[in-house]
């Protein structure tokens, strides 16, 4: 049985990736929320019970759920080797710049249980945290910051440091510095866990390319079709290197790259900010979106070896999704037609579904408008509560890394 395989948004799941909020949540104050993406400070215990709810969910469908946790401590208990580089490729992430300071900190790490030590490093360690921790350098004394390596509290939108495409993993290169640690963590379980690193999958983009992707940005609209977002966080770049590996390097089924040019802003974040797909037919729309958009295919160039041939598409959403999906599609507006409606409920990411089987989606409760037109089109909504996680910018689709779905018609 494969371990890895994604081959549309809709199949019925069968595996996901989740990661429960931590201590990395309790970690954020307001003079940090900008640098670390964040809005607001969620609750952590009540952002726990909504976090929660969706993994017991997944569950009760009979679904895996797997828990990054889980998956980074049996990748470091693999190997003694392998823990000792991980904690060293950290530190130098983590722009530890003081010889002393890396050793004092590598030593803390090591003494640490696995388990403990990835809880640290997710949480941000404080200065406190550190026995005997003195001020040796300038920034030491400069510097009125409480940490020696920042709290990661976007973890919990597990969809975008690496993406499942296929049989294999699109490792992702993050737009901004404060999430760009988010990535060992797959970098390292698909090279050296027993099981997914085992044999090791191909790997569609490394994590250290000099453009930005994330996987907010993929979906995998059938196994011949890929659609990705051009946006504030995945470079056009990116976007043509990922095609080459996919059409020419990797001995995939995918014939074609859809790059959607979306508005570079903190409210159009990734393509699934814009539009996710609930059934064969069907896809939620971000209700600020022009019909008519910018789509670039990309293929193999017949005349030019190891090349792209890019060829420009304008025409409404609908047009384009139905034409690549040989079938009449429908768009959903969140929020309907009403103006309030809509901004409210897109900023509470209504517009962020998460498909469980074709017509059958997780969702948002608070998204009382949008969640009925659901039901009005004949989808099978599974409302969850959210509202601690929603705070957080994210909805069920950014919060779950689907690894394994059946495949569709």
């Amino acid at each position: 049985m494969d371990s890895l395989r994604i081959n549309s948004e809709i199949g019925r799941l069968k595996c996901v990736l989740l990661h429960e909020p931590g201590q990395e949540l309790e970690h954020l104050t307001p003079k940090m929320l900008e640098q670390l993406l964040f809005d607001d400070i969620p609750w952590l215990e009540r952002a726990k019970e909504e976090h929660q709810a969706l993994s017991c969910f997944y569950q009760s469908k009979g679904i895996e759920v797997l828990y990054l946790v889980d998956l980074i401590e049996e990748t470091l208990d693999s190997g003694l080797n392998v823990k000792e580089a991980f904690i060293n490729q950290f530190i130098k992430e983590s722009n530890v710049t003081s010889e002393t300071l890396s050793s004092i900190l590598r030593t803390y790490l090591e003494a640490l249980p696995t388990r403990d030590m990835i809880a640290k490093m997710m949480a941000g360690i404080r200065k406190v945290d550190i026995p005997n921790f003195t001020k040796r350098t300038l920034s030491d004394y400069i510097r009125d910051y409480p940490f020696v390596t920042d709290p990661m509290p976007n973890l919990y939108f597990t969809r975008d440091p690496f993406t499942i495409i296929g049989k294999g993993v699109m490792l992702g290169k993050m737009y901004a510095s404060s999430r760009s640690r988010e990535s060992i963590f797959g970098e390292y379980i698909f090279r050296y866990h027993p099981h997914y690193g085992n044999p090791m999958p191909s790997i569609y983009y490394k994590r250290d390319a000099s453009t930005s992707i994330e996987g907010g940005d993929i979906m995998v609209l059938n196994d011949k079709i890929v659609a990705v977002g051009v946006s504030q966080r995945t470079h056009p770049a990116s976007i043509e290197r990922l095609a080459k590996q996919l059409l020419y390097f990797n001995n995939t089924t995918f014939e074609k790259v859809l790059a959607f040019d979306i508005p570079k802003t903190r409210a159009f974040m990734h393509l699934d900010t814009v539009f996710t797909q609930v059934d064969y037919d069907k896809f939620t729309i971000h209700s600020d979106i022009n019909q008519s958009m910018r789509v670039f295919e990309l293929m193999k160039d017949p005349k030019r070896d190891l090349k792209l041939f890019v060829k420009p598409i304008e025409k409404k959403l609908d047009a384009i999704l139905s034409h690549y999906l040989k079938r009449p599609v429908t768009l959903i507006p969140c929020g309907g037609g009403d103006a309030i409606a809509s901004d409210r409920e897109q900023w509470n990411d209504g517009v962020n579904t998460m498909a469980i089987a074709p017509g059958e989606v997780i969702v948002y409760e608070r998204n009382h408008i949008t969640n009925h037109l659901l039901e009005e089109h004949g989808i099978k909504i599974y409302p969850i509560p959210s509202s601690e996680l929603s705070r957080g910018r994210g909805g069920p689709r950014c919060m779950s890394m689907p690894f394994i779905r059946d495949d569709i018609e």
